[in-house]
């Protein structure tokens, strides 16, 4: 698991999934500190925290070489997105594409009103807060497809970019060793799964293409559902049920390996590096702490 093996046939992508805010979390925004739903119709940006969380997870990530990076087009999420570039050693001038497919799941009539409201009134639907659906808001199918959509886009990506390559006769591709395309992965004794690396050699994978996505907690939550259900995604072995269904903490970051055999985007196999880690809020969290203390 995590291993790649090198054939011409076989395109992979790296994804990096971050989450801008968890959808009930506190402390990205002001109204996540209040626990007010924000979902597509609260545009907020993100507070102070908010920031050093961004910026946290820039450092953590600032050696790895991205070819894209996706951003969700709500505030929040182009702010973390510019955050992190503004750390990468490699590609702080790479250009961020804003998608509307990678927005939070709306909340409709429970958008800028707290959390415990939400709550009130699922339970008078007779229905569990996860699922339940305010009204002129987003159903899980809806959200869910919306994910499928936008995942099937990045696989074609990673496609046409394999085909374009083949077809500069005499260029060097991202598969020669000189090229020195090969990609830094961050992970240390966090993740339960090494980085992957080709097939008997021991060196760094080759990618054609490592994404950055910057999204948000109910809808990154219900495209991993995608990834195990549908996918068949192959978890970390040390991964609980209730990691699973979490939502990730503010700018959790998630790490998958996809490869599509014979350029076929619709069949990919499907790695998780990682889950929603969190190590490199350690000191934000402390700094939180103290301010509150002092």
């Amino acid at each position: 698991m995590g291993r790649v093996c090198e054939h011409s046939s076989r395109e992979m992508l790296s994804a990096w999934c971050l989450v801008t805010r968890g959808e009930f979390l506190s402390g990205e925004t002001r109204y996540n500190k209040d626990k007010i739903l924000q979902g597509q119709g609260v545009d907020e940006p993100l507070s102070a925290t908010g920031f050093r969380q961004a910026d946290a997870a820039g450092l953590f990530l600032s050696n790895v070489k991205f070819t894209h990076v996706f951003s969700s087009d709500l505030l929040r999420a182009k702010q973390t997105a510019a955050a992190i570039l503004g750390k990468n050693k490699f590609c702080r001038d790479l250009e961020i594409k804003y998608d509307a497919r990678l927005r939070e799941r709306k909340y409709g009539v429970a958008e800028g009103r707290p959390l415990a409201d939400l709550k009130a009134m699922a339970k008078d639907a007779g229905e569990q807060c996860p699922s339940f659906t305010p009204s002129g808001g987003e159903t899980l199918d809806e959200v869910r497809e919306r994910a499928r959509d936008f995942f099937e886009f990045l696989c074609q990506l990673a496609v046409e970019l394999e085909q374009k390559e083949h077809s500069n006769v005499g260029a060097p591709g991202r598969s020669s060793a000189a090229s020195g395309e090969h990609f830094v992965f961050p992970w240390t004794n966090h993740c339960s799964e090494a980085e992957p690396s080709s097939e008997g050699s021991g060196s760094s994978a080759i990618l054609d293409a490592n994404i950055l996505v910057v999204s948000h907690g109910a809808y990154m939550r219900n495209w991993i559902g995608y990834f195990v259900s549908d996918l068949n995604c192959t978890l970390p072995v040390n991964l609980t049920k209730s990691q699973l269904s979490s939502v990730s903490p503010n700018t959790g970051v998630s790490h998958f390996v996809i490869k599509l055999g014979n350029g076929n985007s619709l069949k990919p196999e499907m790695t998780c590096v990682c889950l929603n880690q969190d190590s490199h809020l350690v000191d934000v969290e402390a700094e939180s702490v103290a301010s509150k203390v002092f």
